[in-house]
């Protein structure tokens, strides 16, 4: 009998997408579901962007390009980079693909080896994918919690402990999904300081929802003295352009973009070709559609955090970015004799009609961290208000 090997039968995945395909279920089935599960903008692809791409393909800019992506692309790329992260990159640097998901893999790949014990860090709560391509890839995942007491940074006494000489890279995502916590240049340079001495140490910025910083300014890890070099730059058109499904995003850094695009190579030959006018526009053209999602999404996070805080048993932190809210849900959970944050999301999603996602969907949560549940809020005000009145319904029933 043929079997699946013990890698694919091992392989992690996103539970957002896991819990949006019971949400469908539910809702071919006539049920009525509020979903804050999936973090996709509800706003459309701006018309310019959607217009590039139309002309791209009447001009036949449909076959195959360059694995690394159309020069125009990666020329605009490299100067988008390095207006926004304040850095100093080339077009070379630059190598696109098929969204930025895809990089997380290729870097992993490309900086440890099979069956030597190289240990990748990555960061709990987290993308849930950090650690199932970390383990595909025949690395060994080291989880480095985000701790509460510390607004979810690193403890960076920890951080120093787990790094040793097998250790190749170093995940980090600002700002960060799911708690939207955004790391200062303060604390940026100290996680540098202690990168430094490990010549071996990469380090990949996961840096998705960069244009979604409410209050502060957004720092890049690779805009810290001597950071540029080792560390691996990931983003995409996707969030930022309201693109998910164009899938377009890119990597950058000097010594590896020759390894990635062999990688995209091997995997998809290239990112779709029109696809790639689409993200060139998007990225030098005219940005006022990125000020005016920014600014929708703060006020929607204003008014979510302020909901959640209403309800009795909930604790919500404003989120500095992303568009994400991490409310804190211990309390609820004991005065309801519910067991943890995974059966209050299914509970919440069975009797109140209210999709969300556990902690325990961003990796093994620690007891002493409490429980939490992840909001999207990208998703129209009106929503926002049916989910939350739904929660309150449900909570008062409990209570």
């Amino acid at each position: 009998m043929t079997q699946i090997s013990k890698r694919g039968a091992a392989l992690g995945t996103e539970n957002a997408f896991v819990v949006l395909a019971e949400v469908e279920r539910l809702r071919s089935a006539g049920k009525d579901i509020v979903s804050f599960c999936i973090g996709q903008p509800d706003i459309s692809t701006p018309a310019h962007i959607c217009e590039a791409a139309i002309q791209a393909i009447k001009d036949g800019h449909t076959g195959y390009t360059p694995s690394a992506g159309i020069q125009p692309l990666r020329n605009a790329v490299a100067n988008y980079i390095n207006r926004t992260r304040k850095v100093d990159v080339d077009a070379d640097d630059v190598i696109c693909g098929c969204g930025a998901k895809p990089f997380i893999g290729y870097t992993i790949q490309a900086v440890t080896d099979h069956n030597v014990k190289n240990e990748v860090i990555y960061p709990v709560p987290g993308f849930p994918i950090y650690e199932s391509q970390i383990r595909a890839n025949g690395a060994i995942p080291v989880a480095l919690p985000l701790r509460k007491n510390l607004d979810f940074h690193f403890d960076l006494e920890e951080l120093a402990d787990r790094i040793n000489s097998k250790t190749r890279l170093i995940i980090i995502n600002s700002p960060h999904n799911p708690t939207g916590v955004v790391f200062d240049r303060n604390y940026l340079e100290k996680l540098a300081e202690i990168i430094a001495p490990w010549e071996n140490l990469w380090v990949l910025s996961d840096e998705p929802y960069y244009a979604f910083v409410y209050e502060q300014e957004f720092v890049s890890i690779a805009s810290i003295k001597d950071m540029l070099e080792r560390t691996v730059i990931v983003d995409s058109v996707s969030k930022t352009y309201s693109m998910t499904g164009w899938r377009v995003g890119y990597a950058v850094n000097k010594k590896l973009a020759p390894v990635f695009s062999r990688m995209v190579t091997n995997t998809d030959s290239c990112a779709p070709h029109p696809n790639q006018y689409a993200a060139l526009t998007a990225l030098s053209g005219n940005q006022d559609s990125v000020e005016n999602m920014r600014n929708k999404f703060r006020s929607r996070r204003d008014h979510i955090v302020d909901g959640l805080n209403s309800i009795p048993g909930i604790q919500c932190r404003l989120p500095e970015g992303a568009f994400y809210a991490w409310p804190d849900v211990t309390e609820l959970c004991e005065k309801a004799g519910i067991k943890d944050s995974v059966k209050l999301a299914e509970r919440l999603l069975h009797e109140a009609g209210v999709a969300v996602l556990a902690d325990a969907h961003f990796g093994s949560p620690l007891k002493v961290e409490g429980q939490h549940l992840r909001f999207s809020y990208a998703c129209p005000l009106k929503q926002i208000d049916l989910g939350l009145q739904r929660i309150r319904n449900f909570v008062q029933s409990l209570l």
